[in-house]
């Protein structure tokens, strides 16, 4: 397979294209801009344009998307806040063509005004997320979005941060990009018209659509368990599995890609083991406690905001200091990582 050297966002924007995307609309801001930068390149392949805001650019996508399109909205963290109207709709309607909706979050807040965790969209929208580690997921995870979206009737959303955005690796793509023919356009007013009476119906069938997708979750292959030392076991996602696989390169991993229906079964396999060990479990995440929260309502014990900061960026050094900070507040720990910067 052809090997290219790019970066996170470069990576969307190439599976996009490569897995026969047709249309994307997107709204600047770092650390999301390149997405359609990249995108704007491939105009024999297809169309990219600005929107005015990023509720534009959702709608845009979806308009794509209900003419049979393979169809990208991409925006910064904070734009999904003005494109939560159209959102959570098309939770509802579903889609036509695939349509991914990728979210770049900021942690430490490098160019942002505030450092929201977009992960909690998708249980508040009912959407699907995936959360890729590094550029080689962004570009399958894209190709993997489009699939389920077609698959599932849904909207998917994908989340970046700044790091897995900007950071550059060896990417194996497509020989080639995938044709992938349009659908026929799809009109039917009562999958697509949000009225009281069709919105009741599809508010139905949207739990189905999330049961369906709940059991993907559990047996999909970017869900894994790496086994390996079961005195510790980490439960991650995103670019923070990668910080903690090499502070702890010794441990037993659950490596999340898809975090959003949340894979229970799986989590309490993982647990089980671990705890049967006599070993301790910890979830390394950036920003909000999303999977820590999931796990403790399952029963399971565990370690996690007590130890690593819910504030900032987090760093192979900083999850490799939980251990030996686990008695400072978070503040004082927030401290001390700004000093040694």
């Amino acid at each position: 397979m052809p090997k290219k050297l790019l970066s996170g966002n470069e990576a969307f924007a190439w599976g996009f294209r490569d897995h026969g995307g047709h249309f994307a609309s997107a709204y600047p801001g770092t650390p999301s801009s390149e997405i359609l930068e990249t995108l704007g390149g491939f105009k024999e392949d297809l169309y990219a344009e600005w929107a005015p805001n990023e509720k534009a650019a959702v709608e845009a996508a979806f308009g794509a998307s209900l003419a049979g399109a393979r169809a990208l909205a991409a925006m910064k963290h904070v734009g999904l806040n003005v494109a939560a109207d159209p959102l959570f709709v098309i939770a509802y309607t579903g889609v036509n063509g695939g349509l991914v909706i990728i979210t770049a979050d900021d942690p430490s807040m490098h160019s942002s005004q505030n450092e929201q965790d977009n992960r909690n969209y998708a249980p508040f929208a009912k959407v699907p997320l995936l959360e890729p580690s590094e550029p080689q997921e962004a570009y399958d995870f894209v190709g993997l979005g489009l699939e389920l979206s077609e698959r599932y009737d849904v909207p998917v959303l994908i989340r970046s941060t700044t790091r897995l955005s900007h950071g550059k690796a060896i990417v194996n793509t497509l020989p080639e990009r995938q044709r992938v023919p349009r659908k026929e356009i799809d009109l039917r007013w009562n999958k697509y018209v949000m009225m009281p009476l069709n919105a009741k119906r599809r508010r139905v069938d949207l739990a189905e659509r999330l049961r369906k997708l709940k059991e993907f979750a559990e047996r999909t292959e970017i869900n894994k368990i790496e086994w390996g030392d079961k005195r510790v076991g980490i439960i991650s996602s995103g670019p923070a599995y990668l910080y903690a696989k090499e502070a702890f390169p010794e441990a037993s991993f659950l490596k999340l890609g898809i975090t959003f229906p949340f894979p229970e079964e799986l989590v309490k396999r993982f647990a089980k083991e671990i705890l049967d060990a006599g070993g301790e479990i910890y979830v390394v995440e950036e920003l909000d406690p999303f999977l820590e929260l999931r796990v403790k309502a399952l029963g399971i014990p565990c370690k996690g905001k007590e130890l690593l900061p819910e504030i900032g960026e987090l760093t192979p050094e900083t999850v490799s200091y939980t251990h030996l900070r686990a008695h400072e507040t978070e503040a004082d720990l927030v401290c001390r990582l700004l000093l040694e910067k």
